[in-house]
């Protein structure tokens, strides 16, 4: 199922495994935390690989504050 928005909840501890993961969506700013990338949202276009590297992301964040909503 398509993933149409993500976002990061508090309690980001910077590992930047997001942004290894999927760097067109997710980055870690120096001295801060996660979050999306301005513009991110064109590739959430229903694109079957992206979801499944959103998805990776977020099952791997050891924080588990990577969150997102599908259609």
């Amino acid at each position: 199922m398509p993933i149409r928005r993500v976002w990061i909840e508090e309690g980001c501890i910077s590992c930047n495994l997001c942004e290894d993961l999927v760097s067109e969506v997710f980055e870690v700013p120096a001295g801060e935390t996660c979050r999306p990338k301005k513009g991110h949202e064109k590739h959430l276009t229903a694109n079957p690989e992206m979801d499944e590297r959103i998805q990776e992301a977020a099952d791997s964040c050891p924080v588990e504050v990577i969150q997102f909503e599908a259609e």
